[in-house]
């Protein structure tokens, strides 16, 4: 297997372990709560496939809510194996740049998946809303690029 890609996917487990942390501090520092979008979307997806999320009542909440969180790792962890096989290809812009394009493409897909199933509707979301969502993508980000940029270095990537 391509040694960029297992690098990006290592880099990008680790921004998404940032991503997770940051959202987690946000919601100490601000006494909120989770965020029920990753269950709507599944939801939303479910919707229109012909799949069924098996359970009832909590059992059911619970697999959703689990499902949720599965679908952030795994977009974390294929943006991060994305960048890395870029980066195998000779993409390599500095790490500065690399941050803010793999924080606002984790972003963008994310926001943009949500806005096409109807979860959300990023045009009314507020300037609180923006920050909550941009901050922890721009971590992602630089954690991410980061770590692919220092494995890359030691011969990894």
């Amino acid at each position: 297997m391509n040694t960029g890609f297992l690098a990006g996917a290592a880099a990008g487990a680790a921004g998404t372990a940032a991503l997770n942390a940051a959202t987690y501090v946000d919601m100490v520092v601000r006494g909120r709560a989770a965020s029920q979008t990753p269950e709507r979307t599944v939801e939303a997806i479910e919707d229109r496939l012909p799949v069924t999320v098996p359970g009832a009542g909590d059992e059911r909440r619970n697999r959703v809510s689990g499902l949720g969180s599965l679908t952030g790792i795994l977009t974390g962890v294929g943006i991060g194996a994305a960048f890395g096989l870029l980066r195998g290809a000779g993409v390599r812009p500095p790490v500065p740049v690399g941050a803010l394009l793999a924080g606002v493409t984790a972003m963008a897909s994310t926001d943009v998946s949500m806005a096409k199933l109807r979860v959300t509707e990023p045009r009314s979301w507020s300037a609180t809303d923006w920050a909550s969502d941009l901050v922890p993508h721009l971590i992602y980000g630089a954690v991410t690029y980061a770590t692919l940029h220092a494995l890359d270095r030691r011969g990894l990537s």
